[in-house]
């Protein structure tokens, strides 16, 4: 059986719709505490604030599936997904030379990386719908 909906109109979709917003919260503190314990030279500390993340991206989403807060149906969203991704990189970029004029290189060189991941995203994706989907592209 899916939990596809589940709460949607339920008295359990505030709560699931609350639960959702509270897990997706938790990945980025946890991966911001990670960060943190990462530049205090706290690597096992890192290590550990990342494995709660990842565990509050799960959560989070199994939340958005019973509320339906995604399409059921998703190749659709799915293709509109892979145009934001694969643009990414040039919203990236212009961003990461005005941080390094800034005077923060580190920050710039992150957010470079960042911006070839996104596009990385976006092959990854593309390959997906041509591959699963290509009626969606």
């Amino acid at each position: 059986m899916s939990i596809y909906g589940f709460a949607k109109g339920t008295e359990f979709e505030k709560v699931a719709a609350a639960s959702a917003q509270g897990e997706a919260n938790g990945v980025m503190m946890y991966y911001a505490l990670a960060r943190l314990a990462k530049e205090q030279g706290l690597d096992e500390l890192e290590i550990v604030f990342k494995e709660l993340g990842d565990q509050e991206a799960v959560h989070a989403g199994f939340f958005a599936v019973m509320n339906s807060q995604y399409p059921q149906d998703f190749w659709d969203f799915v293709a509109n997904v892979q145009k934001l991704e694969a643009s990414a990189k040039g919203k990236y970029l212009p961003l990461a030379e005005k941080v390094r004029a800034a005077g923060c290189p580190e920050a710039a060189a992150e957010i470079e990386r960042f911006a070839e991941e996104e596009a990385h995203h976006g092959v990854v994706l593309a390959n997906i719908l041509k591959k699963y989907a290509p009626q969606a592209q």
